[in-house]
């Protein structure tokens, strides 16, 4: 049973959301950052990135640069940029890109659910990553990325949705990305109790992205704990701020390979190679979209696009092995190119599939890389197979659009 809570969320007052909304923290490098604050002088990014505030030599992870965050934050509640809502709510989030939405519930979920298996994940957390977000938190005493959460079709939910979103939002405001993104508040006693009681009858909630902030979140919270022994599980810290989607609301893009070598082979050789693995047919310069599982597109320094298709499926009852993501990496990156740890291996980079196959064309082409392989998308059903046997995808394993904006609501602890 999840436990997920309505909260009084601190939300940028009515006329500023469109100037203060920003996407994560993490889709910027330092440089990207500035020039973004630069030109968007409210956006939330200064708090999410306050090393935008200082020269470059001040380090992205210097305490002052905390400290920093902090001040803007309070100082920007407290000239009324930011206002709080009276009491307890859901909010409705709708998110529309290219002529396709989807919209979530707005609330926190609890980090005893994450400790206990109930939000389940998918991806390894990485120790280093989790330190930034978890002092972030900590020194701002309050959650202002929300984690991406989605859960099976709940038809009690669809239909509250759904009558929600026929009443005026509060806000409606399109991004310079072109996604339109409206929300509604939830107030009415009897739609929280609805809401409530719905995610109770729920046994399995799992994180689509987020997982770094999601796991610096827990921590935080269980830091908390341990300074405040007589801590009731009721405060606020105890909880994190989440956007929860209905699996038929999500699309999964691909999220694609390349890599720098051909393992020492030439082009031809490293087609030869393949030949064992793949049915391979040339398609000249028509860049491969894979149309099903089992099948790949390899753009090859030789200028030619291939498309290549399993000679043997993998064994369909392994959640984690009958990945193409696993396929690929299992058959031809580990044993043909030598690249056994791709977290870590310089040689091989992940483009997300919002970037297109001419992009893939284009690292090709630079010189930079010799192979670009084009994946067909990791499917919700195979995401919630993998987390339900309690195991772990392969890193770069799914690419989810539009991304969530931050700073249009934030969960003080």
């Amino acid at each position: 049973m999840a436990d997920i809570r309505a909260f009084a969320a601190f939300r940028p007052a009515k006329g500023l959301e469109d100037r203060i909304a920003a996407l994560p923290y993490d889709v910027y490098s330092r440089e990207e950052a500035k020039i973004e604050v630069a030109s968007k002088p409210l956006s939330f990014l200064a708090i999410d990135r306050a090393e935008t505030q200082f020269p470059d030599t001040v380090g992205t992870y210097d305490d002052c640069v905390y400290r920093k965050a902090k001040s803007m934050l309070d100082d920007a509640i407290e000239k009324g940029l930011f206002v709080k809502d009276p009491s307890p709510c859901y909010y409705l989030y709708e998110q529309t890109m290219n002529g396709r939405s989807q919209t979530g519930i707005v609330a926190c979920a609890s980090i005893d659910d994450y400790l206990s298996g109930v939000i389940k994940k998918h991806e390894n957390t990485r120790a280093n990553k989790e330190v930034d977000r978890i002092r972030h938190v900590d020194t701002c005493n309050a959650q202002t990325g929300p984690i991406f959460l989605c859960y099976r079709n709940d038809p009690t939910l669809d239909s509250l949705m759904d009558k929600c979103r026929q009443k005026t939002p509060e806000y409606d405001f399109v991004t310079k990305e072109d996604v339109r993104n409206r929300c509604w508040v939830l107030s009415d006693p009897e739609q929280l109790e609805t809401i409530k009681n719905a995610f109770a009858g729920i046994d399995s909630i799992y994180i689509a992205d987020g997982h770094h902030r999601c796991a610096s979140a827990v921590k935080v919270g269980l830091m908390r704990r341990e300074q405040d022994p007589d801590h009731t599980g009721e405060e606020e810290y105890n909880f994190f701020l989440s956007v929860l989607f209905p699996q038929n609301q999500l699309m999964v893009m691909d999220y694609n390979r390349v890599v720098k070598d051909l393992g020492g082979r030439t082009p031809q050789q490293f087609l030869e190679a393949l030949s064992g693995i793949f049915e391979i047919s040339c398609e000249g310069q028509n860049a491969v979209r894979p149309r099903k599982k089992g099948e790949f597109g390899l753009c090859l320094c030789d200028g030619n696009w291939y498309r290549l298709r399993l000679l043997t499926l993998p064994d369909p009852s392994d959640p984690v092995g009958s990945l193409d993501v696993s396929v690929l990496q299992d058959r031809v990156l580990s044993p043909l190119l030598g690249i056994t740890d791709p977290k870590e291996d310089p040689r091989i980079s992940f483009v997300g599939g919002i970037r297109g196959l001419t992009e893939l064309q284009n690292k090709v082409e630079s010189g930079s890389f010799m192979a670009a392989f084009s994946m067909f998308p990791t499917s919700m059903d195979e995401l919630f197979a993998v987390a339900d046997a309690g195991k772990l995808m392969p890193p770069k394993s799914t690419w989810f659009e539009p991304k969530l904006l931050s700073g249009l609501f934030i969960h003080r602890l």
